[in-house]
């Protein structure tokens, strides 16, 4: 993800928001697929009975569809978020600390795959962690041995 023209460009010139630093919606929506594929695919996610069939359930291309939208909209661009809540999409999921790992794995190994220069990745990354409280629910993974 990178500006399209290709100019450098002094500081006073330089884009503002995090949406332009990264190219816009045409530079998020590859990384955001490509991101999508990665957690929907990763067996260590999918480990959780409650993930692994809510990615069977949805519509891959509407999942990132939201995301594309979640990501424009927080980093500064014009798109609006529609989706539901991090809570609401989230909660019955019962998502736990190691597989919020996995998460962060998986969008780290996206984020090396497009070299995302590393002040607009922890920018990313601080916003990804900013939804955790509402995502992350589950005290431990004993809870599936339970079930």
């Amino acid at each position: 993800m990178c500006p399209e023209n290709g100019q450098s460009s002094s500081a006073e010139e330089s884009p503002s928001s995090l949406y332009e630093r990264l190219g816009g919606v045409y530079s998020i929506a590859p990384v955001v697929d490509d991101f999508i594929d990665r957690i929907m695919d990763d067996p260590r996610v999918n480990a959780n009975p409650r993930v692994d069939e809510a990615h069977h359930r949805v519509s891959r291309s509407g999942f990132k569809y939201l995301v594309t939208e979640m990501v424009c909209w927080a980093s500064g661009g014009p798109q609006s978020y529609t989706g539901r809540s991090m809570y609401d999409s989230h909660a019955h999921l019962e998502i736990t600390e190691s597989e919020w790992g996995f998460f962060m794995e998986d969008l780290a190994t996206t984020f090396d795959q497009f070299e995302l220069p590393s002040s607009e990745r922890a920018e990313l990354v601080s916003i990804v962690e900013s939804t955790k409280p509402e995502i992350v629910l589950a005290e431990h993974d004993e809870r599936r041995t339970a079930s």
